[in-house]
């Protein structure tokens, strides 16, 4: 093909380009690595030395031309599809659309709002590992050796020394063993417990809570504990303390609310005095501090206070029931 013709030939291609995709194929075709150009170029080792200057000039220049007409096409039509899109049309008759806004989970906002009550009695907002280790979450809390909890069956360990965490009072060993008194804690945060129901879930959120001076009382634990609830379930709400059983505790209570439909007494948190045993683990004198603590399910208390019945109503992401909780 002449040089000449070959250039008027390749801009008319061009100019016939209807879009974008037909341009890139015209651009590939003759400036691509298999190209019109490329073949040509190719020719230049064959010639004499007078013959490849010229050629050389001349191949060139179509190159340029080229280029900068597949150039100019290109930015007319991303002009003409910028001009296109900016051009919208109202119809002012149409219903006005709310914004659908999203918001934070039920549980966040429970924590959040636990968090903040505690902050206001001066605690400080731990967090630990989830992946604990068997001294933090058992030995340490005076829980045995041989109690339900540590079985294959109830607690989903990774060997023989590590484990998920069952509960977040293993942080509370870590700033025991690492501050001295006194202290006061929440540690909010995931636990792990093979259990699985309408009740219960493999994974739910536990807050725990630690104060730990001198001649702290049961008193002070009650008082703690009567005006918690009241705030999170803000209404006057009747309300025991029963006597029970925990290993890092003693005496143990567990606190019930009293459910006005189903005219029942529902559990919601279990609390104590901290034992003697815990505080010799992490070399507090037991003579001369006492602690208080407690801890409760997020999950559980929000079931009560909604009157939900199915745990992984929670966990399902479903909008008709979250958005409820906006």
């Amino acid at each position: 093909m002449c040089v000449q013709k070959s250039i008027k030939k390749i801009l008319f291609e061009i100019n016939q380009c209807k879009n974008i995709y037909e341009l890139n194929l015209v651009k590939s075709k003759y400036l691509g690595k298999n190209g019109y150009i490329n073949n040509e170029i190719k020719k230049i080792k064959i010639l004499d030395k007078e013959r490849k200057k010229n050629f050389s000039i001349k191949i060139n220049k179509i190159k340029k031309k080229i280029i900068n007409a597949i150039f100019l096409k290109k930015k007319f039509y991303i002009s003409l599809k910028n001009s296109s899109s900016q051009r919208r049309f109202f119809d002012v008759s149409l219903s006005y659309q709310d914004m659908k806004n999203g918001s934070l989970h039920i549980v966040t906002q429970s924590i959040n709002k636990i968090k903040s009550f505690f902050e206001k009695l001066g605690c400080e907002i731990v967090f630990g590992p989830e992946i604990e280790h068997k001294y933090y979450n058992f030995d340490a809390l005076n829980i045995k050796k041989n109690h339900p909890s540590r079985n294959f069956q109830d607690t989903f360990w990774f060997n023989k020394d590590y484990l998920l965490r069952t509960q977040t009072s293993s942080v509370q060993i870590r700033v025991m063993k690492k501050k001295k008194p006194p202290i006061r804690i929440i540690v909010p945060g995931k636990v792990y417990r093979n259990d699985s129901d309408l009740t219960h879930s493999p994974m739910f959120h536990q807050v725990e809570g630690l104060i730990v001076d001198k001649n702290i009382n049961f008193s002070n634990l009650k008082w703690i504990m009567e005006n918690f609830l009241l705030n999170f379930f803000e209404e006057k709400i009747k309300m025991r303390f029963r006597s029970s059983y925990f290993p890092f505790t003693t005496p143990s209570m567990e606190v019930d609310i009293f459910d006005k439909n189903s005219r029942k007494w529902l559990e919601v948190l279990g609390c104590g005095m901290v034992h003697p045993f815990v505080f010799q683990n992490v070399k507090i004198n037991p003579y001369k501090y006492s602690g208080c603590a407690f801890g409760l399910g997020i999950e559980r208390i929000i079931m009560l206070k909604y009157k939900i019945s199915d745990i992984r109503s929670l966990f399902k992401n479903d909008l008709r029931l979250l958005k409820q909780f906006k």
